[in-house]
């Protein structure tokens, strides 16, 4: 029996399991290996080894806000994944295919307690507190139209 490629898998799982799109599937593989670069480059080896369930959550964030930065939780969000359960169920998937290997120890509930999807993938972008309050500052202080410098303010109502 031949086996079947990376592409062909996808087509087979896709099938099976409707709630993800593929390309949640190919998002978390090309995660994977952004994982495993990080934990290589961090450890200063060469050696191939497992990668647990929250390393790679937390692959998948860091992949996430590189590949997409402030819209990875509308794309995660548009392929059917809304929080880290979802990638355990994917990553299984793929692991019940052949296509990710797993030890005894791996379990699809390593996934669900992982992080926040509002925490990992829109806080990064909110402006920090002192940027907020800058921002409130500045536009408390309007040109005048007709000068373009900012407005005097008078003690006399209108």
């Amino acid at each position: 029996m031949q086996k079947l490629s990376f592409q062909e898998t996808l087509d087979q799982i896709v099938a099976e399991d409707r709630r993800y799109d593929r390309e949640a599937y190919v998002f978390v593989r090309e995660a994977l290996d952004h994982t495993i670069k990080t934990l290589k480059k961090d450890r200063n080896r060469n050696e191939a080894r497992h990668v647990s369930g929250q390393e790679l959550l937390e692959g998948i964030r860091e992949h996430a806000l590189k590949e997409y930065g402030p819209m990875a939780i509308t794309v995660l969000a548009s392929w059917g994944v809304c929080n880290c359960a979802n990638f355990g169920d994917i990553v299984f998937n793929l692991v019940e295919k052949g296509v990710l290997g797993k030890t005894d120890q791996d379990r699809r509930e390593d996934f669900q307690s992982g992080y926040d999807f509002q925490e990992a993938f829109v806080a990064p972008f909110r402006p920090s507190r002192s940027a907020q309050v800058k921002t409130s500052l500045t536009r408390q202080v309007k040109p005048a139209p007709e000068t373009g410098r900012p407005a005097k303010k008078s003690n006399i109502s209108q």
